[in-house]
């Protein structure tokens, strides 16, 4: 299939950018050195009582819903397999449906040839009526089949697109501290991230924003990845006194994770904008399952209050049981 056009947008990208130092903090290879479990959360459309602060609003936006496969690369055999195992079911209905088209189409070119036999002969006048019944039946059969087959193949290909664009975001990679670059699919099974990308201003109105839910979004397994698309990550204060040694420690654990590349992750996140038909400027925010999905996107600051309350603890009672099926998928 061919791939869409690459997006082109006016993002700066330079070499290197100022990195955030955390000292004392390695919450990455606490977490990669025990699976972390939670349990399962009846529903993720829990409504939630709207932010006072009106630059906590944000409006959603989806990602995925595309039958384009993205620009960086074809669509791979991986992506091709999990799309089979998803969907196991449809290459077989798929066949019936292109059968039924076939025998419906070789129906109706007999019924129209009988029918010009007997417009052509007036003793078969008679006949008329019920070949034409027999030939509407026919081209409804096609008709429906047909839209059967195209319904079917347009989710398969939106189901494809959205599996190579979690791929390509799986590929991705996150600095831990000075030492450790990780992939993002590491963290499967292991974090929920929440990616924020856009400019300083909004990396940092985002990081205070996040304040007062700290503790409930590490209680949920939610790691925050700032992705400066002006190339300024801002350095994060974080209060170094005996009121906030509790608090202080968890804030660095929380936006610790950083982008590596910057250009491999410029390039994935111009593409899901373009393919939004977002703005290329626009701040936005990317919320993934546990099993590293994208399960929520948005424009504006994300709704740290919204994933308090729809995402479940990662311990708990369904701990370990279907991992990762915590929110539907876009």
């Amino acid at each position: 299939m061919a791939s869409a056009a690459a997006a082109l947008f006016n993002v700066v990208k330079p070499p290197n950018i100022p990195r955030h130092k955390v000292n004392g903090s390695r919450i990455c290879s606490q977490i990669m050195n025990q699976r972390v479990k939670f349990r399962l959360f009846p529903s993720t459309n829990v409504p939630f009582q709207a932010q006072s602060d009106p630059r906590q609003t944000s409006s959603t936006i989806t990602c995925s819903a595309t039958d384009k496969p993205t620009s960086s690369s074809e669509i791979s055999s991986t992506a091709r397999i999990r799309s089979e195992v998803l969907s196991p079911f449809r290459s077989v209905r798929m066949f019936f449906y292109l059968a039924f088209m076939a025998s419906g189409g070789l129906g109706g070119l007999i019924a129209a040839t009988q029918l010009i036999g007997a417009l052509a002969n007036p003793s078969r006048a008679a006949e008329v009526p019920e070949i034409s019944k027999g030939l509407a039946i026919d081209l409804g059969a096609v008709s429906v089949f047909a839209f059967l087959y195209s319904r079917e193949n347009n989710a398969k290909n939106a189901q494809l697109a959205r599996l190579s664009r979690e791929e390509s975001l799986s590929n991705l990679k996150l600095r831990v501290d000075e030492k450790k670059v990780i992939p993002l699919s590491s963290l499967r099974g292991i974090a929920r991230l929440v990616i924020c990308a856009g400019p300083e201003s909004y990396i940092s109105e985002s990081f205070r924003l996040s304040q007062p839910f700290t503790d409930r979004l590490l209680e949920r397994g939610v790691l925050v990845v700032p992705f400066a698309t002006d190339g300024n990550l801002p350095s994060f204060e974080f209060e170094e006194s005996e009121e906030t040694s509790d608090t202080t420690p968890k804030r660095k654990r929380l936006w610790q994770l950083s982008p590596f590349d910057l250009s491999a992750w410029s390039q994935w996140l111009d593409e899901q904008k373009k393919m939004a038909g977002v703005s290329p400027g626009s701040p936005v925010y990317l919320s993934l399952r546990m099993d590293g999905r994208v399960r929520g996107s948005g424009v504006g600051y994300p709704p740290w209050n919204a994933f308090v309350a729809q995402l479940p603890p990662v311990k708990g009672l369904w701990s370990g049981l279907l991992d990762g099926m915590d929110g539907r998928v876009l």
